[in-house]
């Protein structure tokens, strides 16, 4: 029968990567052991902490709090086997989610000064959607997020602004009146309302869209190739590989900046990691 740290680190792996089959593969451990393993926990805990459905496995609120009591125990455990190091000795693994405009234009800065306060803490870093960060925070797939922030933020949540984007127009070269649409918008988040906030101020209607991609990338992609005036914030415009084949469309005034912001929740705080990571941005 597995010890309670190597269940604890099973568990964690599987909050990781919510697939039973991968967990087992990469634990090296058979699925009934793997299975097992949960049920005792669950036993233990007196309560469901994974749900199984059609659609995968997901951590139940229980299991959200069951996460962060076992990735403080086995912080705690490692720091006792160390020999009760200093605070700059501090290990384990902290979840980041940022686009990837944020990993390549600001975590470098951003992350220095934990990297050098605490060597031995690992970095998962994730990246996709900017709209979907928040909500990933909120689920407790990951520990912080650098991204857009909202004007109301949820009270679980704590904010420390990173820095602020200007959104510009960008379109192919030698269009017609690119203002006057077609628009390339992204589907959803902060730059889509932003969007239509300054739409509805010039003639309170949503002009022609032409396409509705996820991400600020495709965006510009989709502008450059002429399908539409694109709108993304300037970070992602100065960080692109296709900002040469695009022109900046002058609008005076523009639309509301957008504030870049570090996150976290607010109860994560009591997590040495998490801690950590606020202290030293």
């Amino acid at each position: 029968m597995p010890d309670e740290q190597t269940e604890l680190q099973l568990f964690l792996h599987l909050c990781s990567t919510l697939n039973f089959g991968r967990t087992s593969l990469d634990c090296h451990v058979s699925p009934s052991t793997l299975t097992r393993t949960v049920q005792r926990l669950e036993a233990r805990a007196g309560q469901r902490l994974l749900d199984r459905g059609p659609r995968g496995v997901a951590l139940t609120p229980a299991g959200q709090r069951f996460r962060a009591y076992a990735e403080e125990v086995t912080q705690a455990w490692a720091a006792f086997r160390a020999g009760n190091p200093a605070p700059g000795d501090l290990s384990g693994t902290l979840r980041i989610f940022a686009t990837v405009t944020a990993c390549q234009a600001l975590l470098p800065d951003l992350l220095a000064p934990l990297r050098a306060a605490h060597p031995l803490v690992t970095v998962d870093l994730r990246t996709g959607d900017a709209a979907a960060a928040l909500a990933r925070l909120d689920e407790g797939s990951v520990d912080a997020v650098v991204a857009g922030v909202p004007d109301r933020v949820p009270q679980s949540m704590l904010v420390r602004t990173v820095t602020s984007t200007d959104l510009v127009f960008v379109s192919a070269p030698g269009r017609h009146d690119p203002l006057g649409g077609p628009f390339v918008l992204p589907r959803r988040g902060l730059v889509r309302e932003n969007a239509e906030r300054w739409f509805r101020s010039r003639s309170n209607r949503m002009p022609a869209v032409a396409a509705e991609p996820d991400g600020h990338e495709a965006v510009l992609t989709l502008a450059a190739l002429g399908y539409g005036t694109g709108i993304v914030p300037r970070l992602v415009l100065d960080s692109s590989v296709v900002a040469q084949r695009l022109a900046e469309v002058p609008a005076e005034p523009g639309p509301e900046p957008m504030r870049i912001g570090l996150c976290v929740r607010r109860a994560d705080l009591r997590r040495p990691i998490v801690a950590a990571l606020w202290s030293t941005t």
